[in-house]
């Protein structure tokens, strides 16, 4: 049984709307008036999606960016004025194994994961000025979670029919427990992931070629899969 020393004055619970890129700043500074600081910030505001390019309004796209990427960067760039004030901090993102390869049914979830891993591993380059300043990129593979249940689907009004099982993938609570280890440890990216999907990614990154054979393979079963609403 682990007793915490926390009190009511180490907890501040704020509303957040990612969208709401104007509402960022005055969220950061009621963060600073309760605590003095922020040491740890940890972008984990997102939706997936599930619907054929083809099929998919723009508009579903559009709202994807504003939400997964956008408002992230907001929340990100008032925090991090605040960190380098102090010259020390850890900015951690929750991308995904998505934002390393494509997959089918998910090509704005994946747009969006592609831009986050490609706009902190560039603002990593720009804060070489501030060594004690860590972007962390945290990339999991299929968590057991609320996500699927408000996927995107192709258009703004319509819901995921079936959400289908989830036995198969991570717990939550490891995820949590590898997200902290990472962080703890200043990882600049880390694969979260049990097999096969683990070894999807090492295929991505080290053997393209096979990757594209074998995910076209897998995901013309997944387009009949979810067209046959399995």
């Amino acid at each position: 049984l682990e007793i915490s020393n926390l009190t009511e004055k180490d907890i501040l619970v704020l509303r957040l709307d990612l969208t709401d890129r104007s509402s960022h700043e005055a969220a950061t500074n009621s963060v600073i008036k309760h605590f003095g600081k922020i040491d740890v910030l940890v972008n984990n505001g997102g939706r997936s999606q599930r619907s054929l390019f083809m099929d998919t309004n723009l508009d579903v796209y559009s709202a994807i960016m504003e939400l997964n990427y956008l408002g992230t960067i907001s929340l990100t760039k008032h925090v991090l004025k605040h960190m380098i004030e102090r010259k020390r901090g850890k900015i951690v993102t929750v991308s995904s194994v998505m934002g390393i390869m494509g997959a089918p049914l998910a090509s704005g979830y994946c747009a969006s994961k592609h831009a986050l891993q490609g706009f902190f591993n560039s603002l990593r380059t720009e804060l070489t000025d501030y060594p004690e300043i860590s972007i962390i990129n945290i990339c999991p593979g299929p968590v057991q979670s609320k996500i699927i249940q408000n996927v995107f689907t192709e258009n703004l009004a319509k819901s995921l029919e079936n959400s289908g099982d989830q036995s198969h993938k991570m717990p939550t609570d490891r995820c949590v427990r590898l997200t902290l280890v990472s962080t703890a440890n200043d990882l600049k990216e880390a694969w979260i992931s049990d097999h096969p999907y683990l070894a999807v990614c090492y295929l991505w990154q080290y053997a393209p070629t096979w990757a594209w054979w074998l995910m076209n393979r897998m995901g013309k079963r997944r387009i009949q899969n979810f067209k046959s609403g399995v």
